[in-house]
C-alpha cells in the first residue's frame, strides 16, 4: 500500500501566494482610499507604476519580493514587502499618537520651537484687521503690555494678598471697614496691571531694533509700524501714572511706591543692562519679586495699627510671609527663564543681548538647577512660619519635584534631547499652581470652614467678637477729650 505524502514546500509555497495576491490586491485598495492616515506613502519593493495602472498589475510577484533587496520583512497582515512607510499605513496611528509623536520629534531638535509671545500673536490680529477698526487699535495696544505676563504678575499680586493672615480677610463682615473687601483687592490688581502694561511699553520702546533680529519679537506691534512711538510712549505714561494714582489713593503710599519702584527697575535697568552684562537676569528676576512683596504690603496696611509707615509694612513682624513669596518668584524666574533663553540663544546673541544661554551654557543650566532646589526650603518655610498648613509641606514638594527634575536635566544634558523645551513648560505651570496651592492651604483655612459647617452659632459669635474688637480698636485710637469744665483746684 502506497503512502502518499505532500510536499512540505511546495503546496504552502501555492498557498502563500495565492494569498500573497489576494491580501496584496486588497491592501493596495484600502491604502488608497485611507486619506487620513495617509502621513506616509508607501512605496512597493518594484518600481513605481503611473496612478491611472491597475492594483492587480502593480502587485510584484513572490520572485520579485523574495529577490529585492527593499524587501527584508514580510508584514503579517498584508503580506506585502514594505518600507517604514507601508508599514505606518498598514498599522496607522490614531490622531493623538501621532500628535505625541510629532512633540516628541520637536523636543528632540538642536533648537526646539517656543511658541510666539501674546504680543506677537496680537500684533498679527491687528494687522488681519481693517486699519480703522476700534478692534485692531484695542488689540495694538493691549500687546504693549504683554498680557500673559501682566496677568501673571497679577495672580501672584492676588496671591500674596490673600495668603496675608489677617481674621478679616476670611470673615469680612467681622468689621465695618470697606477697605478690607473687593475694594482694596480691585484698586490692588488694576494699578499691579496698569504699571505693569508701563513697564512693558517703556521696554518695547527702547528695543525695537533688536526686536527685529529675534523671531520670538520680530512681530510686534512697534517692529511692524501699527503704533507710533509717540502712541507708545504716551500709553506707557498714561499706564503708570494711573497705576501708581491707583495704588496710592487705593491702597497706601508704600505699594505705590514699590509699583513705581519696579517700572523704573525694569525700564530703566533691566533693559539696558541686558546688552551690557549677565547679571540683567538677576535684576529681571529682582523685578518678579517684588509684586507678591506688593500683595502682602496692601493686606498688612489694612490691619495695621497706627498710621501704618513702610518700615511696619515690609519690615514689621508680620512681613515675614511677604518676603518669603517674594523668594519664591525670585529663584522661580532663573529655571524658567534660562531654559527659554537656551532655546533662542543664538538670537539673542545676534541682537547682542548679553545671556549665559550663549555666553556659559554650563553656568546657564547650573544656575537653573540651583535656584529650582531653593523652592524646597521656601515652601517648607512658609509653613513654619504659619503662612500655610502642614498639607502645602506635601504638596508642593510634588510640584517641585516635577521643576527640579526638569532642571537637573537641563543640567546634565546641556539643553540638548528636549531638556530645554520641558523645563520651559514646567516653568509655566510650576508657579500658578504653586500660588493655588498655598491658598487653598492657607492656615487657618480649613479649620474655620469646618467649624462653621459644624455648629452655624459659632460664625454669629465670630461676627459678635469682631464688632467688639473693632470698637475697642476705636476707642483705643480715639484721642482723649478734655474735661468741659475746670477742676476745682
Amino acid at each position: 500500500m502506497l503512502r502518499l505524502f505532500r510536499s512540505p514546500e511546495s503546496p504552502s509555497r501555492r498557498l502563500f501566494s495565492t494569498s500573497l495576491a489576494r491580501r496584496s490586491a486588497t491592501a493596495t485598495s484600502n491604502l488608497s482610499s485611507r486619506d487620513y492616515f495617509s502621513a506616509h506613502k508607501p512605496s512597493l519593493a518594484t518600481t513605481s507604476q503611473p496612478r491611472n495602472t491597475s492594483p492587480i498589475t502593480t502587485l510584484p510577484s513572490f520572485d520579485t519580493l523574495k529577490l529585492a533587496p527593499e524587501a527584508e520583512h514580510l508584514s503579517p497582515s498584508w503580506g506585502v514587502s514594505v518600507n517604514d512607510g507601508a508599514e505606518s499605513q498598514a498599522n496607522p496611528q490614531l490622531p493623538h499618537r501621532q500628535r505625541r509623536k510629532r512633540l516628541k520629534d520637536a523636543s528632540s531638535l538642536p533648537n526646539p520651537i517656543i511658541p510666539p509671545d501674546a504680543s506677537s500673536r496680537l500684533s498679527a490680529l491687528s494687522q488681519s484687521l481693517p486699519p480703522t477698526s476700534v478692534r485692531r487699535l484695542l488689540s495694538s495696544y493691549l500687546s504693549l503690555s504683554k498680557p500673559r505676563l501682566t496677568f501673571l504678575i497679577v495672580l501672584t499680586t492676588a496671591a500674596a494678598y490673600s495668603l496675608y493672615p489677617v481674621p478679616a480677610l476670611l470673615l469680612p463682615s467681622a468689621t465695618d471697614s470697606p477697605s478690607l473687601s473687593t475694594l482694596t483687592l480691585v484698586s490692588l490688581t488694576s494699578g499691579t496691571a496698569l504699571c505693569s502694561a508701563s513697564a512693558n511699553a517703556l521696554n518695547m520702546l527702547m528695543e525695537p531694533a533688536h526686536d527685529a533680529k529675534m523671531s520670538r519679537t520680530r512681530n510686534r506691534v512697534l517692529v511692524r509700524g501699527l503704533i507710533k512711538m509717540r502712541g507708545a510712549l504716551i500709553f506707557a505714561i498714561v499706564s503708570g501714572l494711573g497705576g501708581i494714582g491707583s495704588l496710592w489713593y487705593g491702597v497706601n503710599p508704600t505699594v505705590a511706591f514699590l509699583g513705581g519702584l519696579n517700572i523704573w527697575l525694569y525700564a530703566g535697568v533691566y533693559t539696558p543692562l541686558k546688552r551690557i552684562s549677565v547679571l540683567n537676569t538677576w535684576v529681571g528676576a529682582l523685578v518678579g519679586g517684588i509684586p507678591p512683596l506688593m500683595g502682602w504690603a496692601a493686606a498688612a496696611g489694612q490691619s495695621a495699627t497706627g498710621e501704618g509707615k513702610w518700615q511696619q509694612l515690609l519690615f514689621g513682624e508680620e512681613s515675614v510671609g511677604g518676603w518669603l513669596l517674594a523668594a519664591l518668584l525670585f529663584t522661580w524666574q532663573f529655571p524658567h527663564f534660562n531654559a527659554l533663553s537656551w532655546t533662542i540663544r543664538d538670537e539673542y546673541k545676534q541682537a547682542g543681548y548679553r545671556m549665559l544661554a550663549w555666553t556659559n551654557p554650563r553656568m546657564n543650566g547650573r544656575v537653573a538647577f540651583r535656584y529650582a532646589l531653593c523652592s524646597y526650603p521656601i515652601c517648607g518655610a512658609l509653613w513654619w512660619f504659619g503662612i500655610t498648613d502642614q498639607g502645602f509641606v506635601f504638596t508642593s514638594s510634588i510640584v517641585n519635584a516635577w521643576i527640579v527634575r526638569g532642571a537637573w536635566r537641563f543640567w546634565r544634558q546641556g539643553g540638548y534631547k528636549g531638556s530645554a523645551r520641558n523645563l520651559f513648560w514646567a516653568g509655566v505651570w510650576h508657579l500658578p499652581v504653586l500660588m493655588v496651592l498655598a491658598m487653598a492651604h492657607k492656615k487657618g483655612l480649613w479649620e474655620g470652614i469646618w467649624q462653621r459647617l459644624s455648629d452655624p452659632m459659632l460664625g454669629e459669635i465670630w461676627i459678635e467678637d469682631g464688632e467688639d474688637d473693632s470698637r475697642e480698636l476705636e476707642d483705643l485710637q480715639r484721642p482723649p477729650s478734655l474735661p468741659s469744665q475746670p477742676l476745682d483746684s
